[in-house]
């Protein structure tokens, strides 16, 4: 089952809904609304089990509007919190796991489908770069959850585009101490979507191919297989840390090997295996210019191969 929230002809009230073969389903009239769309969404997460088999009836039979007659908006529009894997991919010839570990990414920075990533009107040393991920949504409350119980934590998966500012600003901005989250977390700089495909539909979170265009150039074609520390590991380290609520995002991690940058009038598209394909805009009004093209490696550009680095037992 596929989760949305949407505006008809991309105005007016934001209505959750169902994506479906047939286009998107409105299920307003099944769940609760609450104050805001995140709230909502929340709360068809935390009644889930209940609403299912009405979900079910209405992705089947639900009146469908077409889906280039709607706007598609972030799924989760703001998240109680993002927390983003550092690394967490094996690369190039990499044979020993680097130390779990996660920053917080600001939640005001989600967009969606269709919206802008604005890079920030500043004139320090910058480049912005992509990195395109699996997104796991959490089921909450989650505390102290382990691995072999890590189901009980996931409500479903989306696809983000962690967008990351590169450079001396990254570490410091516009002045202050160090702080790596603080070129992760500038508004626009993370698009969520197209949706929310629940966890029954994905059964291996580790088997998972997930794709980047730039302006059409194929750039990350990875499988999540080549995480060095799985989804369970990450649900575990995470709830460890601190409690997971339902609604929240763990970004699982980008292959390093696909990076390239951002810029001024290029559109960026994200698929993630099971879940869709989510398309944004960049914009920046410095209209700063870079390289074009991959960053670091070639091989994750390979559109008939995806190469796996995980060590092989």
């Amino acid at each position: 089952m596929k989760l949305v929230l949407f505006q008809v002809g991309g105005t007016g009230e934001v209505t959750p809904g169902l994506l479906t073969d047939r286009g998107v389903v409105s299920i307003a009239d099944i769940v609760k609304k609450s104050y805001t769309p995140q709230l909502t969404m929340n709360g068809i997460i935390d009644d889930f089990d209940k609403l299912k088999p009405a979900l079910e009836r209405a992705a089947a039979t639900g009146e469908a509007k077409p889906l280039a007659s709607v706007q598609l908006r972030a799924p989760l529009p703001r998240p109680g919190k993002i927390l983003c894997c550092i690394g967490n991919y094996w690369e190039h010839a990499q044979r020993e796991p680097r130390k779990l570990s996660m920053f917080l990414k600001n939640p005001d920075a989600v967009i969606g489908q269709g919206d802008t990533v604005m890079l920030p009107d500043f004139t320090e040393p910058y480049a912005f770069m992509h990195e395109a991920e699996l997104a796991i949504v959490i089921k909450g409350p989650a505390k102290m959850v382990k691995a072999d119980n890590w189901r009980s934590a996931v409500f479903g998966y989306t696809g983000i585009i962690d967008v990351s500012a590169r450079g001396n600003g990254r570490h410091t901005w516009p002045s202050g101490p160090p702080a790596a989250w603080t070129g992760k977390s500038f508004d626009t700089f993370a698009p969520i979507g197209p949706c929310i495909t629940t966890a029954d539909e994905i059964p291996d979170p580790n088997n998972v191919v997930i794709r980047f265009w730039n302006d059409g150039q194929l750039r990350h074609n990875y499988n999540t297989d080549d995480m060095e520390h799985r989804v369970p590991a990450l649900i575990q380290w995470a709830s460890t840390v601190m409690t997971l609520n339902s609604g929240d995002v763990i970004a699982c991690g980008t292959n390093h090997e696909g990076l390239g940058f951002m810029q001024d009038g290029e559109t960026c598209d994200i698929e993630v295996q099971h879940v869709g394909k989510m398309t944004v805009k960049v914009s920046d009004p410095l209209k700063r210019k870079w390289e074009r093209g991959v960053y670091m490696g070639q091989d994750s550009t390979n559109p008939e191969a995806v190469k796996r680095h995980r060590p092989q037992s």
